[in-house]
């Protein structure tokens, strides 16, 4: 059931439409800046769900967005197409999570509940769903993503990063291995522990035969 919860918070696919990736950044690199402008409307709602997810928090996830694109602006012109440009925005945008997150934490700012559900003191209340049944499908969708994101912020780093990746981006094995630097045998074997980690968390909130 995890996957389907999963599958319920993924946003849509890409749209491409118009000129390739490697055309916009080839344009950007002659000195066409407007191309830009397209590279951050292609990838502005994926850069921004990943950091929501991960950071758990709009207002960093909104500030982190906009770091990782001043990030690409400034280093596209060395940008030598090694990798698929969404590779490289995805690695960027992870790299930015993290340290956004280490300085958050070295600031002391809202420390995770633990997975008793009991939040450490001065920790604001977290809003969790409801277990009660319910009939409307935008009511249900809530539920399923408030779930999702208490338990994707129980994980570890190395298995929340590649769970994001995988079951909500839906990015392949290949694409995955080539962000986090991994051969695909192990971003596999990851991936198998990180929902196994998963089930378990969510097995506190719900019904462990409904996982």
């Amino acid at each position: 059931m995890f996957l389907a919860l999963l599958s319920a918070v993924s946003f849509p696919g890409l749209r491409v439409a118009g000129p390739t990736d490697a055309d916009l950044v080839d344009r950007f690199q002659h000195g066409d800046r407007r191309a830009f402008d397209e590279i951050v409307r292609r990838y502005q709602d994926k850069v921004y769900g990943l950091c929501r997810r991960w950071l758990d928090d709009a207002e960093g996830a909104e500030e982190t967005a906009q770091d990782v694109f001043i990030a690409l602006y400034r280093s596209l012109p060395g940008f030598r197409g090694e990798s698929q440009l969404s590779t490289w925005v995805f690695k960027v945008t992870l790299n930015h999570c993290k340290n956004h997150r280490l300085y958050r934490n070295r600031r002391g700012y809202r420390r995770h509940e633990t997975i008793g559900g009991k939040p450490e003191e001065d920790a604001p209340e977290r809003q969790l769903a409801d277990d009660g049944a319910g009939t409307d499908s935008a009511v249900h969708r809530g539920e399923a993503e408030a779930l999702v994101r208490f338990a994707l912020a129980q994980l570890d780093e190395e298995h929340r990063q590649i769970l994001l990746l995988r079951d909500v981006e839906d990015l392949a094995y290949e694409e995955i291995g080539d962000i986090l630097d991994l051969p695909r045998g192990t971003v596999k074997s990851r991936i198998h522990r990180a929902r196994a980690e998963l089930a378990a968390v969510l097995a506190r909130k719900i019904g462990r035969e409904d996982i």
